[in-house]
């Protein structure tokens, strides 16, 4: 079976990874406890364990190729245990695990994920936290992934080629490339001649891409020179070993629509007005002035994959910039301002503006990669504030091994440099909200979090 390259935005992840900054995105499920029964932690594991053994991409680690120097692909790990990724943990604290785990770094040479179930205090709820390296998947793809380890996704039958599995070599495929260069357990591409009529063809193309490429760039150099939000925001400067905060909060969504339908606009410009509104909240707390410029809220955006593109199954996403009305005290201005802010960035679209600076990604060679991905590791903190992401999520009842799934916090990585990373995600009528913050600038997460209710009831009692 061939090996699938990485796209060139998952293989921009995988080289921005560091120790004190992985770049890892995650999710806990929070589980009703069975009252007929106490909880099995090991037993759980050994579950999980089972099922990730059945998902194709859960076998796979990235690793170095020779064609496209600097490139790398999905392999098969010869040395592949399940058992080395799912584990079980009992802390009183559940959420203070949550955070110490999502700040360790995983073992590139392995696959990477990880599924750690965390038994709390007794009669509690049990939790399941999954990390998937940023490379590996998306939201959707995480999505995915996920259900594969639910008692539904177990009872789907297997199909004979499922989605994350690699696409197989095309018939002959090896016997076109020499002999002389073939080596013992390489897979080699065949490299056939371009036709010369496509490569004309292909020139608008190329020049049009080009020319994005240096309007994002020049967008993404102009967003890095205008003046950052409050100070309250700046992470400390921590190339390593950064400590972490999670903190959660859930909010309903029949209050979001009824502020929708009052105030117009989308669910998300509520979510995103609520959102500013909490963190103006949060500073009046810490006695911090929100006045002036905004925070610079980075809002990631879906994007068509393209056929015919290299590692097409991977990551294809743009996204745009937004500052963050805090400053402004009441809640209807602050969601008027987000609307109108959401809906420039609409009619511009996705493909343009500081915002899309991901897809720069298609236009660097693979070598580039390792040596840009410090450079754009330390440059993240000029760009944006706050990463604020909507991730979506299948809105039917679940379960594992018979409990019942009652929540579902997505959480988001956190670049070098910043702070703060709001996950959102639906599940049975509630909007979940995970904060993943930097310990040493947000060490009250909680606060944050609890604003976050109390920036929607402020709104709700201004829609009358």
């Amino acid at each position: 079976m061939a090996d699938e390259h990485l796209s060139p935005l998952d293989l921009a992840f995988w080289n921005l990874d560091s120790p004190g900054h992985p770049m890892h995105l995650g999710a806990v499920a929070v589980f009703d406890r069975d009252p007929e029964r106490p909880v099995d932690a090991d037993g759980l594991a050994a579950l999980l364990t089972a099922r990730a053994e059945a998902v194709p991409r859960m076998r796979q680690r990235v690793k170095d190729v020779w064609y496209g120097v600097g490139g790398a692909a999905w392999a098969a790990d010869e040395h592949f245990d399940a058992r080395h990724h799912v584990h079980a943990v009992r802390r009183t604290d559940a959420w203070a695990a949550v955070a110490e785990l999502m700040a360790r770094p995983m073992d590139r040479h392995r696959p990477p994920w990880e599924v750690y179930v965390i038994e709390g205090a007794p009669d509690a709820p049990f939790r399941i936290l999954v990390k998937l390296h940023h490379a590996l998947a998306d939201g959707l793809r995480a999505v995915e992934f996920g259900a594969a380890l639910l008692d539904q996704g177990a009872r789907m039958p297997a199909t004979s080629a499922p989605a994350s599995a690699p696409a197989a070599p095309r018939k002959g495929a090896e016997a076109a490339v020499p002999a002389q260069v073939r080596a013992p357990g390489l897979h080699l591409p065949a490299l056939p001649l371009p036709d010369p009529r496509q490569v004309v063809a292909s020139l608008p193309d190329r020049v049009r891409e080009a020319g994005r490429a240096l309007g994002i760039g020049s967008a993404v150099l102009r967003a890095s020179l205008d003046p950052g939000g409050p100070a309250a925001l700046g992470a400390a400067w921590t190339p390593g070993g950064a400590e972490r905060r999670f903190a959660t909060a859930s909010l309903d969504v029949d209050d979001l629509h009824r502020v929708r339908k009052t105030s117009g606009g989308t669910v998300n410009d509520v979510v995103m007005a609520v959102v500013a509104g909490a963190l103006r909240r949060w500073m009046e707390v810490r006695g911090d002035d929100p006045a002036g410029p905004g925070p610079r809220a980075l809002i990631p955006v879906a994007r068509r994959r393209r056929r015919g593109v290299r590692g097409g199954r991977g990551n294809r996403i743009s996204g745009y910039l937004l500052r963050l009305p805090v400053g402004e005290p009441d809640p209807l201005a602050r969601l008027r301002e987000v609307r109108a802010g959401m809906d420039r960035n609409k009619d511009a679209g996705p493909d343009t503006g500081p915002g899309a600076v991901a897809l720069l990604a298609d236009s660097v060679p693979p070598l580039a990669h390792r040596f840009a991905a410090p450079l754009l590791a330390a440059s993240a903190r000029l760009l944006f504030d706050v990463l604020v992401t909507n991730v979506p999520m299948l809105d039917v009842p679940l379960t594992l091994d018979g409990c019942r799934m009652t929540e579902l916090y997505p959480i988001a990585p956190l670049a070098r440099g910043q702070s703060l990373a709001v996950a959102c995600s639906t599940y049975r009528r509630r909007v979940h909200i995970g904060l993943l913050a930097d310990a040493e600038s947000l060490p009250d997460a909680d606060t944050l979090a609890a604003a976050l209710h109390s920036a929607l009831a402020e709104l709700l009692d201004a829609c009358g």
